[in-house]
């Protein structure tokens, strides 16, 4: 595979490493740790939930309280990257840390099905945003040819995090109760945000100091006129799709295929632990072959864990493990590399703007993924194949858009 050309470049803004950038890389990792370990151990809370405070309603039902919070983690990138343009990290990151430790808090109270959808779908998917956004968009600042490996890098701290939280949860939950469970969870992930809280710092100065008009925080849809990002958009939400599914429902799938309650809650964390590799491997591959080269291999092998491994499984134990690993190595890459791509695609002085855009238009993929999921296992009788065979559909149609950027974007080179 050829070198894709890389955007704006210049050795004279991007420190490239340092004890500055290298603190911001350390900040984002342990912020991103306690903020995205949430996200990525949400599939515990929906098997948790839908076997204990919410076991009368349906899988459909209880899918939107999740689709609710992946849509607020992306759909709120429309305040959050213009207001990081302006203003810098500080105030944003202070804010997302207090959603999400308020989160973990009140999640102890919950006990109808509006309580989660307010605390877990509001409150939870606001806070995860600002954490989602606002480190990814600092490292940016600082880092060029080596964005990939230390976006990766930071991260793998949501996987991380996620290995903690379900861990946490499945050994205290049983003992001391879900409330005070999740109440320490807060605790830990208030002392995993505050290093964030400090370190993250942006390096070049705000872009226009005066207040911002509504316009600032509307997307701009008029840079979809470019084939490469509008394809590269419709990709992104095809893969969201994708995404959330296995790791919303593999605690569930296992739990209903009779594997036991406890190695049906590790499963996340297997999925995690492969997911950790998978953020910051194909970073550092990506600035070497390319990143959407990179993006392209690892939806391929998303794509082949879902429809030759999981599909066929049939709730066997060995199956299911190595799916888990498999995927989180896999679609790790969609969360790290994805804001990269995007990156290369505009000047970084509107990179919150394009981040914007395309992050708008992927929520509300985010949002109807999960539901659509639950619906198709309802329709299904309780049987998974449906759901994991619309998983596979979603990265088919993922790969095929990104392989069309890429004849699209050699096209130009050759023009």
């Amino acid at each position: 595979m050829h070198h894709e050309p890389k955007i704006d470049v210049s050795a004279d803004i991007y420190p490239e490493g340092g004890l500055r950038a290298n603190l911001v890389v350390v900040g984002s990792f342990s912020a991103i740790m306690g903020g995205l370990g949430l996200m990525n151990s949400i599939g515990i809370y929906q098997a948790w939930i839908s076997t204990h405070q919410l076991s009368h309603l349906s899988e459909g039902q209880i899918g939107w309280i999740f689709g609710l919070y992946n849509f607020l983690v992306f759909f709120c990138g429309i305040q959050i990257g213009p207001i990081f343009d302006i203003k810098g990290p500080k105030l944003l990151m202070w804010t997302g840390s207090t959603l999400i430790v308020l989160t973990f808090v009140l999640m102890g109270f919950c006990q109808q099905y509006w309580h989660f959808l307010v605390v877990i779908g509001i409150l939870g998917g606001m806070g995860t945003s600002f954490i989602f956004i606002v480190p990814v968009a600092s490292i940016g600042h600082f880092f060029c040819r080596r964005r990939g490996a230390a976006t990766g890098l930071a991260l793998g701290g949501g996987s991380v995090g996620g290995v903690i939280f379900p861990l946490v949860l499945e050994n205290l939950a049983p003992k001391i109760g879900f409330a005070w469970s999740t109440r320490i969870i807060g605790l830990i992930t208030l002392i995993l945000l505050l290093p964030g809280c400090l370190l993250v710092r942006a390096n070049f100065p705000p872009k226009d100091p005066s207040p911002p008009s509504l316009k600032t925080f509307l997307p701009d849809l008029t840079i979809l006129k470019d084939p490469v990002l509008a394809l590269t958009t419709l990709g992104v939400f095809f893969i969201e799709w994708g995404f959330f599914i296995p790791l919303e429902y593999i605690a569930s799938y296992s739990l209903a295929t009779g594997i036991s309650p406890r190695l049906s809650y590790l499963m996340i964390v297997f999925l995690n632990s492969g997911s950790f590799p998978g953020r910051w491997i194909p970073g550092i591959v990506a600035d070497k072959i390319g990143r959407l080269n990179t993006l392209i291999l690892t939806n391929i092998l998303c794509l082949i864990s879902v429809l030759a491994i999981w599909l066929p499984g049939g709730g066997n134990i060995v199956a299911v493990i190595i799916f888990s690993v498999v995927f989180g190595f896999a679609s790790g890459s969609n969360i790290s590399l994805v804001p990269v791509c995007v990156g290369e695609l505009c000047p970084v002085q509107n990179y919150g703007r394009y981040y914007t855009t395309v992050y708008t238009i992927v929520s509300f993929g985010a949002l109807t993924g999960v539901p659509i999921a639950g619906e198709i296992l309802h329709r299904c009788n309780g049987e998974y194949w449906g759901l994991i065979a619309f998983a596979g559909c979603a990265y088919a149609a993922g790969l095929s858009c990104f392989i069309l950027v890429k004849i699209l974007q050699r096209r130009r080179n050759k023009g």
